[in-house]
């Protein structure tokens, strides 16, 4: 895996125009650079005081139905930002600053293709300062009510999924890949966000899911898949949950060098497995990727 060593940013603005999911309003987003060490931050610039949150799993106040953060103080939110920040981790970005116009992020496709193809066109700069990783020294492991993640030791980021669905059109699907921006971009980037019909329309009935359509979530039926042009992948069902899995990890702060294995986890669980990692100091510690490598090749020696 080709992993950065020092932290990066975009050469230039990035523009996104679409509506949100669950809210149906149009909303703008634009990615811009921003300093070493300055992380990633989206800033409400629909609201006087233009607040901003850090994108950071102690800011996530909601993952009933997509990833949200706020501030507690001023009750502001930027909902369902996992296909924006699974692309920023897949393109190894570490500092921007994300102007949004709404309350929710733009679906876009359903997927983090679009984010990708303009993100790249912006250009991607390195900087003047180290990148520094999360190295997994031990497992760490969360299993309850059927779900678990562990992340084991490894020598780059890997993923390695395992989804199970009561329905012929999904039912068992595994999906492992060591995580580069090539593989991002080809076998992750792509694949959107998935639903059930009778989800769909029980969500519609109270409300949420107003943006939600054919021409961006992968609607399944009792027979099957709905949307015309059908899959992108055979198993694009488990190729979205890495790239939320992606997304939502990548609110630790900073990339991990290990490797993520999942069972039928989602938002919340992969939030309380970030909670779980805090919790074990021991095994984990932060480094240089240079200071990684010469590391292993004492081991080697």
């Amino acid at each position: 895996m080709v992993m950065a060593y020092n932290q990066r940013t975009l050469k230039k603005p990035a523009h996104f125009t679409g509506v949100g999911v669950h809210s149906g309003k149009q909303v703008n987003l634009t990615i811009h650079p921003a300093p070493p060490n300055y992380g990633i931050n989206f800033k409400r610039v629909d609201l006087p005081a233009q607040p901003m949150i850090k994108a950071h799993f102690n800011r996530v106040v909601d993952t009933s139905l997509a990833t949200v953060i706020g501030e507690n103080e001023d009750g502001c939110i930027v909902s369902t930002i996992e296909h924006v920040m699974a692309c920023l981790a897949g393109l190894s970005i570490d500092n921007v600053v994300i102007d949004i116009d709404g309350h929710e992020t733009p679906i876009m496709d359903g997927s983090a293709a679009l984010f990708t193809q303009k993100i790249k066109a912006a250009g991607v700069v390195s900087q003047d300062a180290p990148r520094i990783y999360f190295v997994i020294k031990k497992p760490i492991a969360l299993e309850k009510d059927g779900k678990s993640v562990t992340l084991y030791p490894a020598r780059n980021f890997k993923i390695t999924c395992t989804i199970e669905f009561d329905h012929p059109a999904i039912g068992n699907q595994t999906f492992a890949i060591d995580l580069t921006e090539k593989s991002f971009e080809e076998e992750i980037a792509q694949a959107r966000t998935f639903g059930f019909l009778h989800e769909v329309e029980y969500l519609k009935f109270y409300g949420l899911a107003k943006g939600g359509s054919l021409d961006n979530v992968v609607v399944i039926d009792k027979d099957g898949v709905m949307n015309e042009e059908g899959l992108r992948f055979a198993d694009e069902f488990v190729r979205h949950k890495i790239l939320d899995c992606i997304g939502d990890f990548s609110l630790l702060g900073m990339p991990i060098i290990g490797h993520a294995v999942l069972y039928k986890s989602g938002h919340l669980f992969n939030h309380e497995f970030l909670k779980e990692f805090f919790k074990q100091k021991s095994a984990w510690e932060t480094m240089t990727l240079e200071a990684f490598e010469a590391q292993n090749q004492r081991t080697l020696e």
